[in-house]
């Protein structure tokens, strides 16, 4: 299986996640097969246990597969250890979660400036600042998390997502925390930047205004797709 056939980014076959419980294994994942384009949108939906973080994960490189192969534009995941893993994350990958994840010690800017310094990049401060200043914080480079609000927050998460310039983008249920007018507001900015950067996009979600904005849904449910649900 090749990631890089027919502009496809991510691809899985047989994909599968096995966990052992006092009751004993239990599937989490069955025979998940999907491809996603380069540049496309994506929502995975379906009701809470269906697998669907189980899958982000997986198909991010976070967790290891229990069977069948994951590739990653060129790279395939299910040969590579964590180590390995982590290298193909740091080059294409970037996340944004539901529960924002940024460090509570350090302002906004120094969030964003963090991975580029991990990276060595040095105009990381610069970047930064223009990053947050697209996501409309540039009045609040040096607040620290708990001087924003829950959207200031996700602002702030998206654009250290962002900062590396990754060709992935994963977000689990990037909404999940916010009103509905700020979630309305988190989810054009994602689309936004997703165009801007032809980003391939793929997201969790329970929030139907995002999953519709999407070019395509998939369903889980049970640990497998139950069907694709193209839009009109």
């Amino acid at each position: 299986m090749s990631g890089t056939q027919n502009n496809t980014m991510i691809a899985a076959r047989g994909l599968g996640k096995r966990v052992e419980t006092a009751a004993g294994p239990l599937d989490i994942l069955s025979g998940i097969d999907l491809e996603i384009k380069t540049g496309e949108t994506v929502a995975i939906v379906g009701v809470s246990g269906s697998g669907k973080s189980t899958l982000l994960g997986l198909l991010a490189g976070l967790d290891p597969a229990s069977s069948g192969e994951i590739s990653l534009s060129h790279y395939r995941l299910n040969e590579l250890d964590e180590d390995g893993r982590a290298r193909v994350r740091g080059e294409l990958v970037g996340f944004v979660f539901q529960s924002f994840q940024l460090l509570s010690s350090l302002t906004a800017l120094e969030n964003v400036m963090l991975p580029l310094e991990l990276a060595g990049k040095h105009d990381a401060r610069d970047q930064a600042t223009q990053l947050l200043s697209r996501v409309g914080l540039q009045a609040r480079l040096h607040h620290t998390p708990k001087q924003l609000s829950g959207g200031e927050q996700q602002r702030v998460a998206i654009a250290r997502a962002y900062s590396m310039q990754p060709a992935i983008l994963f977000a689990d249920e990037p909404t999940g925390n916010l009103d509905t007018a700020t979630g309305g507001k988190i989810i054009d900015l994602l689309f936004e930047l997703n165009r801007e950067r032809n980003s391939t996009l793929v997201l969790v979600t329970h929030d139907d205004k995002l999953s519709v904005r999407c070019d395509r849904r998939i369903l889980l449910q049970g640990g497998r797709i139950e069907r694709p649900l193209t839009e009109a």
